[in-house]
């Protein structure tokens, strides 16, 4: 009479198939489904990427305009040159903290009510491939901000804007 945990073993592998693993056939499947998750995955990360540097802009042109504030308040005007602002970044063109924007005040725009400062992606930085904000910018007129960005071409973004993170 047999125990019934004898029964319950599997049955003894055949001749040449003990430790067998993976078929070729299997092999092939796993990695078919590694890149088709692959192929997927990576664009919407690198979309992530490209909205969190977003921020690297937003914080440049804060500072931006916390220098304006600061010149204007000794002055009848704000200033229409970036490098005589004090704590301006430095460079040529100046870049973001970062180095993904390059930073400018909107040429003739400063006046005595306001003003308007730009970013836009630098050329040779992995954020030139935002195409859908390649610039960003904010307005001061009269004492009220506006924010604004544009794709890559110079087309403006719809309202709401897709760029500002609010």
């Amino acid at each position: 009479m047999t125990s019934p945990a004898r029964s319950l073993r599997s049955p003894t592998p055949v001749a040449g198939q003990a430790g067998r693993g993976m078929t070729l056939i299997e092999l092939m499947v796993v990695l078919a489904i590694v890149a088709i998750l692959g192929a997927v995955a990576w664009p919407a990360y690198q979309d992530s990427v490209r909205k969190s540097r977003r921020s690297d802009a937003m914080a440049a042109l804060s500072q931006l305009m916390q220098a304006q504030e600061r010149w204007r308040s000794n002055r009848a005007t704000f200033q229409q040159e970036l490098s005589l602002l004090p704590g301006a970044p430095p460079g040529d063109p100046p870049r973001s903290a970062g180095g993904f924007y390059t930073l400018a005040i909107v040429s003739g725009s400063a006046s005595a009510t306001g003003y308007t400062v730009k970013a836009t992606v630098a050329t040779g930085t992995s954020q030139a491939s935002d195409l859908r904000c390649g610039s960003l910018t904010a307005t001061m007129a009269g004492g009220n901000v506006s924010y604004s960005s544009a794709t890559t071409g110079g087309t403006v973004n719809p309202s709401p804007d897709p760029c500002w993170a609010r």
